[in-house]
């Protein structure tokens, strides 16, 4: 379940998971697969982190918040409209509460969520910054303080909100934490995982 986050930018926006079933995340109006948010943070990670930097992230974008759906009407299967209703009619939420849980094999419906995205999103490459002087990460048209971009990382390890399911993450999250504790320079400093 996405979660509400501080940015300096547009004040309080959603990001996080949104189906159990699926490795995909949102920050507002984009979306991206959580193996490649952590590959990213992953490869800052690998830098000295004393130093500003810059890259590209493949997002996919939808500008229409009809075309993105209503998550609490496909959640409670009244209504399921968008790219996230679409979603919930192929992945419906469990009946059972105790069954909410983000599953850390979500890569496997990997293509057909690809599918689905794709008749309602636009890819795009949006620029991620991180300046060293000021502590502010920019994700396209968002910009966090560290503190606040740390927050979308540990959201991430934790598995959202309902968390990883038997407390079991995938690989890719292993590897961002690793990679994070052997530097914990610049826009890492003072995260705790």
């Amino acid at each position: 379940m996405p979660l509400a986050f501080d940015s300096i930018s547009h004040g309080t926006i959603a990001f996080g998971f949104f189906n159990i079933d699926s490795d995909m995340l949102l920050l507002e109006h984009y979306f991206f697969f959580a193996p490649e948010f952590c590959e990213y943070i992953s490869k800052i990670a690998e830098r000295d982190g004393k130093d500003d930097y810059g890259t590209l992230w493949k997002v996919y974008y939808i500008k229409n918040e009809e075309d993105i759906g209503d998550l609490m009407s496909a959640i409670h299967g009244v209504r399921y409209t968008g790219f996230i209703g679409e979603l919930y009619r192929r992945f419906p939420f469990p009946k059972r509460p105790e069954d909410f849980k983000q599953k850390p094999e979500g890569f496997k419906n990997r293509v057909v969520v690809e599918e689905v995205i794709g008749e309602y999103a636009d890819i795009r490459h949006i620029p991620f910054i991180f300046v060293q002087r000021a502590q502010e990460v920019g994700i396209g048209a968002y910009r966090f303080t560290r503190t606040s971009f740390q927050e979308l990382i540990k959201y991430v390890w934790r598995g959202g909100y309902p968390r990883w399911k038997d407390e079991v993450r995938p690989d890719y999250v292993l590897t961002m934490k690793s990679k994070i504790v052997r530097n914990r320079n610049g826009l890492f400093e003072g995260i705790v995982l």
